[in-house]
């Protein structure tokens, strides 16, 4: 369902001048990186990127579901590829909000890719609540999306499950905050971002999960073989703070606040949104759960429910394996059929 690495377009950067964050800092220069693939097809869907998502890795459906759209898929701020605490000394990543996000998307939509609207947005987990930061920021943009794995708004036990991995980090001895990783294997928290991972493995997928062996349908031949990548290898290219400034912002994420510090009711916010919207979570996500996008689905005035029947968890929704990317695919296809 997506376009192979090797075949996809180097990465390319918007640079928005002057551009003021949510806390009032204010950049000169700030970058929004993005691919732009089929660019010549005439229906435009945008794909963001997720938590721990590059441009390259993301599930963008191009081969599949979205193969007659052009297919713009952009880096949320603080993944190493946008602008992020690795990258710019400045970045204000400890008090980072999706809006942040999606007024410099704005700005690359608009400005530098002349787009006046788009036909569908598409989200992955924080790419998702990214997608519902649009609908209601932006609400006549775009004509549709589709928001997987996600939320409107960071639910307490999210929240609280997250403080797990942000505090095994901190709390390491070799993490420093601002502590570059560029150029000295010796400046790299090894054991910091190996204790987050470790904090978080158990969150990715479900117990049944575990329970089946599933690890080895991903070339694992034990769980302590699955735990070595997915606790290690998996994070040691990360800068940590950028791993902080994403939580962080994970952590914040409620539409319910875009307008004042004082949350509406999240009925009322929903009530707002003039897309027709697809939500897909996964029936054993731990996270996400699949009971809260039903209770957003009839919160949302034209909205319907598509629950992933998988035991992968919240990276079912992520292209974790062929048979959850075909249902997905499938789904998707049959929703923009409702949209000719």
């Amino acid at each position: 369902m997506t376009t192979s690495k090797s075949s996809l377009p180097d990465i390319q950067y918007y640079h928005v001048p002057n551009f003021a964050f949510h806390d009032g800092t204010r950049l000169s220069v700030t970058r929004v990186a993005y691919l732009d693939l089929n660019p010549s097809s005439s229906k435009v869907a945008v794909v963001f990127t997720c938590f721990r998502g590059r441009l390259h890795t993301t599930l963008n459906f191009t081969s599949g579901a979205l193969q007659d759209h052009r297919v713009i898929v952009v880096a949320l701020f603080g993944n190493g590829e946008s602008s992020s605490p690795s990258n710019d000394a400045d970045f204000p990543g400890a008090t980072l909000h999706y809006e942040d996000c999606v007024r410099a998307q704005h700005e690359l939509l608009t400005l530098k890719l002349g787009l006046k609207s788009v036909n569908i947005m598409l989200g992955f987990s924080m790419g998702g609540q990214c997608t519902y930061h649009w609908l209601l920021m932006y609400p006549d943009f775009m004509s549709a999306a589709v928001i997987i794995c996600s939320s409107a708004r960071t639910s307490r036990h999210n929240y609280q499950f997250l403080e797990g991995p942000k505090t095994a980090l901190l709390n390491s001895v070799d993490y420093r905050r601002g502590n570059s990783m560029l150029g000295s294997d010796d400046a790299r928290p090894n054991k910091g971002l190996q204790a987050f991972g470790k904090a978080y493995s158990a969150w990715l997928t479900s117990a049944e999960w575990f329970d089946q062996e599933l690890y080895k349908s991903l070339g694992y031949d034990s769980l302590e073989s699955w735990d070595k990548a997915v606790s290690g290898a998996n994070y040691l290219s990360w800068h940590p703070d950028d791993l902080l400034a994403k939580l962080g912002m994970w952590q914040r994420g409620d539409v319910t606040r875009l307008k004042s510090e004082s949350a509406a009711s999240l009925q009322d916010t929903l009530l707002k949104i003039k897309a027709r919207v697809l939500l897909m979570p996964c029936r054993s996500d731990q996270y996400f759960r699949w009971e809260a996008s039903a209770k957003e689905c009839e919160m949302i005035p034209n909205a319907v429910l598509e629950v992933i029947p998988s035991v992968w968890g919240h990276i079912a929704g992520a292209g974790a394996n062929k048979v959850d990317n075909l249902w997905m695919d499938h789904k998707i296809a049959l929703f923009l059929l409702t949209l000719s």
